[in-house]
């Protein structure tokens, strides 16, 4: 077996009928010679030119192979795929991450995300419970969360593997407990810009306008590095999480929920309550640290950074975008979803993903 490596940028690049190259078990194969003699078609190879195709191979209902034909496959190796560095990951953390990426790459919607029209294919609710043996779209997920046994690793593979349904999932299945787990996106604004007015208000009393204004703008800065700090490190525990199922189910709740259905409309957004929750220990550590009218500004703007980040948040999941710079964001955060969860932690913003070595690459 040749030893001679590719990178998969470089695999990428071999996507025509005279120069055809896939990927199978981690192996590259030029199968350009054989694309005419392919005895479904050469639109079918041609369809996944440059890519991974193990898989479609695999998968004995949408196109079975013969054991001749396996043995035809081999003659048109030509080398295996490099193991790129990862980021911030190395040794067995990057192998893991690299495993869960090949999971995601078995998605249509990981080559689709980037598309204007971008539109996740419906989740066949049978077909997947029987599948992967995670959760039943059908039944309320909470009591299957806390009824379940899995292992962590599981957990996480399914948790991130997207899925979409056409309405809003069942999360509690209480008819009292069900309406607090949905919030439409208009209510964060309704809520929390009296607030920002409030703090804002209280701030001047104390400071002059400028003096305000300034660590208001302080405020709205400080929020973007809550946002990333929350979102990797708290909301993607992940692979710090306890090997528990309460663990688990905290972390579904909190925000596994979100990468497992990305697109329900009603849950996109943080629930007032939780928010409450989440956001208390950080006021009152703001008006211990700082004056009074400092503390009561830069509230102020970290609410309002927060409001912002929420309803930007919902945008670009569920909008048509109309400016560059948040088509741009759209992909970006969509690629988070479906191309590559362990980077692209930034919502508004790519700049902390930069000076943390996070940046997530969807070309």
């Amino acid at each position: 077996m040749t030893s001679k490596l590719y990178t998969l940028a470089e695999i990428k690049k071999h996507t025509k009928a005279k120069d055809c190259w896939v990927i199978y078990n981690n192996k590259v194969y030029d199968v350009s010679p054989f694309i005419m003699d392919h005895p479904g078609g050469d639109d079918l190879i041609l369809k996944y030119g440059g890519k991974d195709v193990t898989a479609i191979m695999k998968d004995k209902d949408e196109h079975e192979h013969s054991e001749s034909a396996y043995e035809i496959f081999e003659e048109y190796l030509i080398g295996q795929v490099s193991e790129e560095p990862v980021r911030h990951f190395d040794g067995e953390r990057a192998r893991l991450h690299r495993k869960r990426i090949e999971l995601l790459k078995q998605e249509e919607e990981f080559e689709t995300f980037g598309k204007d029209d971008f539109e996740p294919a419906v989740t066949n609710i049978t077909t997947d419970i029987k599948a992967n043996q995670f959760l039943d779209l059908r039944k309320a997920l909470i009591p299957q969360m806390l009824k379940a046994n899995f292992t962590k690793e599981f957990y996480l593979e399914q948790v991130h593997k997207p899925r979409y349904l056409p309405h809003p999932a069942i999360f509690f299945g209480h008819p009292l407990l069900e309406p607090f787990t949905k919030t439409a996106w208009y209510m964060v604004p309704m809520i929390w810009f009296p607030y920002v007015g409030y703090q804002l208000s209280r701030s001047l009393i104390y400071l002059r306008p400028a003096q305000t204004f300034s660590f208001f703008a302080l405020g709205v800065f400080l929020w973007t590095i809550l946002e990333y700090i929350l979102h990797r490190f708290l909301f993607h525990l992940d692979d710090l999480l306890p090997e528990h199922q309460i663990a688990y189910l905290l972390h579904f709740a909190l925000h596994g929920f979100h990468h497992y259905l990305p697109m329900d409309r009603l849950r996109l957004v943080v629930p007032p309550a939780l928010f409450i929750v989440l956001a208390t220990p950080f006021v009152s550590l703001g008006y211990a640290l700082f004056p009074i009218g400092i503390a009561h500004a830069i509230i102020a703007g970290a609410f309002f950074g927060y409001v912002l980040y929420d309803i930007t948040h919902y945008y670009l999941h569920h909008a048509k975008i109309a400016t560059a710079y948040l088509r741009e964001m759209k992909k970006y955060h969509l690629a988070h979803h479906y191309k590559d969860f362990e980077a692209g932690y930034g919502i508004t913003s790519k700049f902390w993903d930069y000076c943390f070595n996070t940046v997530l690459s969807y070309s």
